[in-house]
């Protein structure tokens, strides 16, 4: 198997093991007040392994050379940059 190929079944392997890890999360969210179904030691846990995978996939991203600036927008939300045209008008193309 190629070096890319690992990379890309690392990355899907990732991927997945967090949404796991956030969706048990959610699953067994609980309201302030009532004991949590899972354990300190395994919530300490879930959150140590969150933090090596997101470590993990940084470290991906650098050595493929993937900007790690990616984040959801909404569709409403106002563009934070503006495209600025850099060319030079034709001085033989006037505007009448």
């Amino acid at each position: 198997m190629t070096e890319k190929a690992e990379d890309d079944k690392e990355t899907r392997i990732l991927r997945v093991m967090k949404r796991v890890l956030t969706d048990i999360a959610k699953d067994t969210f609980t309201r302030p007040g009532h004991r949590h179904p899972l354990s300190d030691n395994t919530v300490e846990d879930i959150r140590t392994c969150l933090a090596l995978i997101s470590a993990r996939e940084s470290e991906l991203n650098a050595a493929a050379g993937r900007p790690m600036n990616a984040r959801p927008r909404f569709i409403d939300e106002p563009e934070t940059s503006v495209v600025v045209s850099l060319d030079l008008p034709d001085p033989q193309t006037k505007d009448k």
